[in-house]
């Protein structure tokens, strides 16, 4: 931190380039496929929980510093349009989940709200730019207390009218 402070650079010693003040967009080992293994392991733990062997997941993994809480960005793409007002109500009523979500008062699920607990926090909820039956939305949750990529499925899965 002293090197920070003096604005002097910073020699990394555990990841690839500096984690302070700094966000790095690699996790595990790059693949042929320009993915890295961490990439693949989310659509992979997808396709296993979903029993979906031809789940499409694309993802950039991220490292972060921070202590605890994983944070994931989702798009979801559903056969017919949800209402997002259904979609809030649908994460509020389910059991594991907080809905989190007022971004006119700066109310969305961040690590240093949602770590130390067993609740997955989701908020951001909106429509997609990009396709018409399309919801986008931000989820944060202690990866210790409850993994990040079940998480998402779950909540993806609630979204659709699935059962794990």
């Amino acid at each position: 931190m002293e090197a920070i402070c003096k604005d002097e650079p910073i020699e990394p010693q555990v990841f690839q380039h500096q984690i302070v003040e700094n966000v790095i967009p690699h996790i595990g080992s790059f693949l042929d496929n320009g993915y890295t293994t961490e990439e693949m392991k989310m659509q992979n733990e997808g396709r296993k929980i979903l029993h979906h062997p031809s789940l499409k997941v694309s993802c950039t993994c991220v490292r972060v510093p921070v202590v605890r809480s994983h944070s994931i960005s989702i798009d979801l793409v559903t056969k017919d349009c949800l209402d997002i007002n259904m979609v809030k109500e649908v994460i509020s009523n389910e059991k594991g989940c907080r809905l989190y979500d007022n971004p006119k008062e700066n109310v969305y699920p961040m690590p240093i709200v949602t770590s130390n607990q067993d609740l997955v926090y989701v908020g951001r909820i909106r429509k997609c730019l990009i396709h018409e039956n399309g919801i986008s939305l931000w989820c944060s949750g202690d990866q210790v207390r409850k993994g990040a990529a079940t998480n998402a499925v779950q909540i993806m899965m609630k979204l659709i009218g699935l059962e794990i």
